[in-house]
């Protein structure tokens, strides 16, 4: 799957949750093929030696590393919701797709710690206070706080989030 994401050759999900024994739909989420990154995958054991595709190593996707912006709610608590507004929330998504896998990758969680935040406006302060958490999704990187101001002008021209006065943002 990590290859698979590195080659932008990752499929959309759409996520469905349902009530039994009603077989009610409560939630279908789409995650677009552009909004996976190497951050959100966990890697499993290898299947024993006794098993028929013994060594083979499988992944679990940490969904709740993915920020909400990245997720494209056609059904939310048992409420459809309106084709033009699932539709405004993929082309708002969309922009994504033209970015470099590795681009995509840091705009996603700068986006994912932005979100972590819980505030309408935040400050650069705020993103750097996990900066450590970001290195260790990418130890090579050795200029974290640059990239991350980096990232910060990636959403604002993705209009993601607004810079208000300098140092200070907010999340459209």
């Amino acid at each position: 799957m990590n290859r698979s994401i590195l080659e932008d050759r990752t499929p959309s999900l759409f996520l469905l949750q349902y009530k039994r024994p009603e077989l009610i739909v409560e939630n279908l989420v789409l995650i677009p093929h552009f909004v996976f990154s190497a951050s959100i995958l966990q890697k499993r054991k290898p299947l024993s030696s006794t098993a028929q595709r013994a060594g083979w190593v499988g992944c679990n996707f940490l969904l709740d590393r993915l920020p909400p912006d990245g997720q494209v709610h056609v059904i939310k608590k048992g409420k459809v919701a309106p084709a033009a507004e699932v539709r405004e929330a993929y082309a708002r998504l969309r922009p994504l797709e033209n970015l470099t896998i590795e681009k995509r990758g840091w705009t996603l969680d700068v986006l994912n710690v932005v979100r972590l935040l819980n505030k309408k406006e935040f400050s650069l302060a705020d993103v750097y206070a996990h900066a450590d958490e970001l290195a260790k999704l990418y130890p090579r990187n050795a200029h974290v706080r640059d990239k991350i101001r980096q990232q910060l002008q990636v959403l604002r021209d993705l209009k993601l989030i607004d810079f208000l006065i300098p140092g200070v943002y907010r999340i459209r």
